[in-house]
């Protein structure tokens, strides 16, 4: 079970022992009469892992304010934006828990899994280092950015088309141009084009997010 989570993670794991760990709840630590760790140690170390490769991606990328940059921040990594994180992996599955814990609901209790989700972090941070966490991470964070009712974050791509629509000869198209990097840490960059013209460039982690950035350029250039 553990190789197959690990091939829907993105990572394999040098020190299994990590790992178990992350999935590990105190319930089941507490049945095993300690003989188990928990994860309880890990979720605090995940928890400053993330919030450094979440406050790094976002000043790199968003020339906002402090409070903005704060804002956008804890809505990435409050309880709830990580409980839909550990959903898209179907963390709760893989969980060991205490027979009480399980009777109660506990593998979609957003409290366990969030944290659960925190100890993961730290988990691949310390069996490879940041890098390979922040290729983990990043993913996740660029997805809750492309959702349009994500906390003020504009949809770049949106704007521009309502904004080249005004011209019905004009059409707008988005070509993938470059895609390097190693499969844990992939950058793709995007071209947006009017017409045949070449008006912004963008370069993500994923292809909607380096379309957000063309768009994002584009409007720029227009002087939106």
């Amino acid at each position: 079970m553990e190789s197959n989570f690990e091939q829907v993670i993105g990572y394999q794991f040098k020190d299994k022992d990590y790992l178990k760990t992350a999935l590990t709840h105190s319930s089941y630590s507490n049945e095993m009469k300690g003989s188990l760790p928990n994860n309880e140690r890990q979720e605090f170390l995940g928890d400053a892992v993330l919030s450094i490769i979440v406050s790094d991606y976002l000043f790199n990328r968003f020339h906002m304010a402090e409070g903005d940059l704060t804002k956008l921040r804890a809505g990435i990594v409050c309880e709830r934006g990580l409980f839909e994180m550990a959903q898209k992996i179907n963390l709760g599955s893989q969980l060991c828990l205490g027979k009480g814990e399980e009777m109660m609901g506990g593998r979609q209790r957003p409290s366990i899994l969030s944290d659960a989700f925190e100890a993961l972090i730290a988990a691949i941070y310390l069996d490879g280092g940041l890098d390979q966490a922040r290729g983990f991470v990043l993913p996740f964070v660029e997805d809750f950015l492309n959702q349009k009712e994500s906390h003020g974050f504009q949809d770049y791509k949106t704007t521009l088309q309502e904004i080249i629509q005004q011209n019905p000869e004009e059409k707008v198209s988005y070509m993938l141009v470059r895609q390097t990097g190693p499969d844990h840490d992939k950058r793709f960059e995007v071209e947006v084009r009017l017409n045949s013209n070449v008006i912004g460039r963008g370069i993500g982690r994923s292809k909607k997010s380096a379309e957000q950035l063309a768009a994002r350029e584009a409007l720029e250039l227009m002087g939106q």
